[in-house]
């Protein structure tokens, strides 16, 4: 073979030809390669006036077994129900066997309900005044993310807090989300709404509770801050921290001792901190 033999074949250079003219007609067309459009989640369903829909295993077993619930209706793959390890005939409502896709059409795409969804009534409200011989509270500033909130009542629930309490309005009402985070925690700890916050602080140190607002600029580090045998925990939410009015209510403002470089944690994180050392000092 010599050296003229031209390189490739008539049908590679048939498409190269090709290749470049699909080329210049895009460029010729101002066209931009298309990128597939983004689907976007499938909406669920609202639930009932009245109602809220919990989902998730660990969240609806708890829910299941309270017997403060008033249960509505459970739907639940096959699947499911043998994971939630409870005799159908148990179940203190009208089961109903589904498929994946159902729950998904009930709750949207985004949800992670494990194949099981219960519809309920809210907790029965209480009151401040029903607290009772409560000796750890936490009270929430104005914290609106419900997978925080729900992560407080984990630690709450780990560390035997006996009631969270909240405002009416600027906090996360029951529903799946916070209830999910929560992973069945929303079950064990009391909570109480309240219209002022202010009031209800003043309401919980004529209790007997000493009120400790968590403040990264707090005077005394909150070890110190602890005293008595009936505590409440006030936290802030999550870049604006506690309200003036709030630390101007507060019987304390301490701080958590941090000496790295980073002073401030995430409420949820700050709140299973402050939960470990205040059990420890009421044994």
């Amino acid at each position: 073979m010599s050296d003229d033999t031209p390189s490739g074949t008539p049908k590679d250079t048939h498409y190269a030809t090709l290749r470049r003219a699909h080329r210049d007609r895009k460029r010729a067309d101002g066209a931009a390669p298309s990128a597939a459009p983004k689907r976007r989640p499938q909406p669920g369903r609202p639930a009932p006036a009245g109602r809220v829909r919990l989902y998730g295993l660990h969240t609806v077993a708890a829910a299941l077994i309270n017997p403060r619930r008033k249960l509505h209706q459970l739907l639940v793959t096959r699947n499911a129900l043998a994971r939630l390890e409870m005799a159908e005939d148990a179940i203190r409502c009208p089961v109903e066997m589904v498929e994946p896709k159902r729950l998904d059409a009930e709750l949207g795409g985004e949800a992670v309900h494990q194949g099981v969804m219960l519809e309920t009534e809210p907790l029965p409200a209480i009151r401040l005044d029903d607290l009772g011989g409560a000796r750890l509270v936490i009270v929430l500033d104005q914290v609106t993310d419900p997978h925080n909130v729900g992560a407080i009542l984990r630690s709450a629930t780990a560390f035997g807090a006996d009631a969270l309490v909240t405002t009416t309005r600027h906090s996360p009402q029951e529903g799946g989300v916070l209830a999910k985070a929560a992973s069945g925690a929303l079950e064990h700890v009391t909570q109480i709404e309240v219209v002022n916050l202010a009031d209800a602080l003043s309401a919980l140190s004529r209790q007997g509770f000493r009120t400790i607002g968590l403040d990264s600029d707090g005077p005394e580090s909150f070890e110190a801050s602890l005293a008595g045998d009936r505590i409440a925990i006030v936290l802030g939410a999550e870049g604006k921290g506690l309200r003036q009015k709030t630390q101007a209510t507060v019987d304390a403002l301490a701080r958590l001792e941090m000496p790295g470089a980073i002073r401030s944690l995430n409420v949820s994180n700050a709140a299973a901190i402050a939960l470990y050392a205040t059990r420890r000092h009421l044994g």
